[in-house]
């Protein structure tokens, strides 16, 4: 497996009015992408950038969604990093990996996104045999957040916080919590997706308690269907003036 097996490199194609913050997570966003706009301003007074987040939370609630569309904002290209595959692939060569990743992100200005950023806490914790090995990841991924310019960006996400060594999180400016998103919000992310179509599909049965993933895919099946029985009838009229003709 080479190094870019491991990655996929593009351009951001996520519009940040297209995902649904809660409030607090709205605010964080917002004031990240307020810094960049005026970093030569903070520099002035020796203020840094904050360039490091961490993402966390249930799954299919716009953790990934989130990074791209930053990406989008800032006009950076993200480099989009799978830890289980890294740490997954030969043991030896995970740190070069990871080191040869934040090269080129810093080389670039660039944004790197790394999901399943737990594979990272949960290695410490692997047989005595891997022990040793598995430090020395740790602390050269630690190494390498310190030493991060302020033209590039780290983003983790994960969906398991509280296996990660308090030691990589604290180098992290910015923390923002993915949840389940409430009665109100999720309202209003599904009449952000309906309201592209006629009037007359967006009466669907509405699910709570689930993610934004599920319910954009439970909306476009509802109007799918709908389409689809409309079309199916059309269909059968047409079937039926031909026969009586």
């Amino acid at each position: 497996m080479t190094l870019s097996d491991l990655y996929f490199e593009e351009e951001g194609t996520v519009d940040l009015n297209d995902i649904t913050f809660d409030a607090e997570g709205k605010e964080k966003i917002d004031q990240f992408i307020k810094e960049y706009s005026h970093a030569e301003a903070l520099k002035q007074y020796n203020l840094p950038i904050n360039n490091k987040l961490f993402f966390f939370g249930h799954t299919g609630c716009g953790k990934t969604m989130t990074a791209k569309a930053l990406a989008k904002a800032l006009g950076k290209k993200i480099i989009v990093v799978n830890l289980g595959a890294i740490v997954s692939s030969r043991l030896g060569e995970t740190a070069k990996n990871i080191t040869t990743l934040f090269k080129k992100v810093t080389r670039q200005g660039s944004i790197l996104f790394l999901d399943e950023f737990d594979s990272l806490g949960k290695i410490r914790d692997y047989d005595d045999t891997d022990s040793s090995e598995m430090k020395r990841i740790v602390n050269t991924l630690i190494q390498l957040i310190d030493y991060l310019p302020d033209n590039a960006i780290i983003i983790a996400a994960t969906n398991q916080s509280h296996v990660i060594d308090t030691a990589l999180l604290r180098r992290f400016e910015i923390k923002i919590h993915f949840q389940l998103p409430h009665h109100q919000l999720l309202d209003s992310y599904y009449n952000h997706i309906l309201d592209k179509y006629p009037a007359k599909f967006r009466n669907i049965k509405r699910e709570y308690d689930i993610s934004f993933a599920e319910a954009k895919v439970l909306a476009i099946n509802a109007v799918k269907k709908q389409v689809i029985e409309e079309e199916e009838k059309k269909k059968a009229a047409l079937i039926n003036i031909n026969i009586t003709n």
